[in-house]
């Protein structure tokens, strides 16, 4: 699998030990930044062209996932879920690593560096690349409306009304 990632510098140093690890487990990686510390980047630019990468990808029929770090993961996740097609889920235990895959069809995980331990976070990654998408009706629903809206600003009817 292609697997794209980039981070913050919180994230740089695990970004540097999971790419070894990934590419040892035989998945191809494409870092995306930064390429040197600087307490003061700006993640986002790094982060949307690996998310970027992953729609292209994905497009192409290419087996592809997006991995972004930074201190928290809440930025790195944002700043992803801004590219049209992806779905960037922040994680923070196995079980929402797996879910987010397995429910949501995630296909950028974003993580918190300082948050959780390298084996931690290796874990969570595993999981997340390991579990594939349900394919449960409803769930495929559920991803076709936030499609959707993501396309043309359509919601379902509002029940209030």
């Amino acid at each position: 699998m292609r697997i794209h990632i980039a981070t913050d510098h919180a994230g740089l140093e695990f970004s540097t030990q999971l790419q070894d690890h990934l590419r040892t487990a035989g998945h191809e990686v494409i870092d995306h930044g930064p390429i040197e510390y600087d307490a003061v980047d700006d993640y986002p630019a790094f982060c949307i062209r690996a998310a970027q990468a992953v729609v292209i990808d994905q497009t192409a029929g290419v087996e592809a996932l997006g991995i972004v770090f930074g201190g928290s993961g809440n930025g790195e996740q944002i700043a992803a879920n801004k590219v049209r097609g992806i779905r960037a889920a922040l994680v923070w235990n196995l079980s929402t690593a797996e879910l987010a895959r397995e429910h949501n069809d995630a296909n950028v995980i974003s993580i918190g560096a300082r948050q959780h331990t390298f084996e931690e976070v290796v874990s969570f990654i595993d999981r997340f690349i390991s579990t594939p998408f349900s394919d449960e009706e409803r769930h495929v629903r559920r991803i076709g409306q936030i499609a959707a809206f993501e396309h043309d600003g359509s919601l379902l009817p509002d029940p209030r009304v």
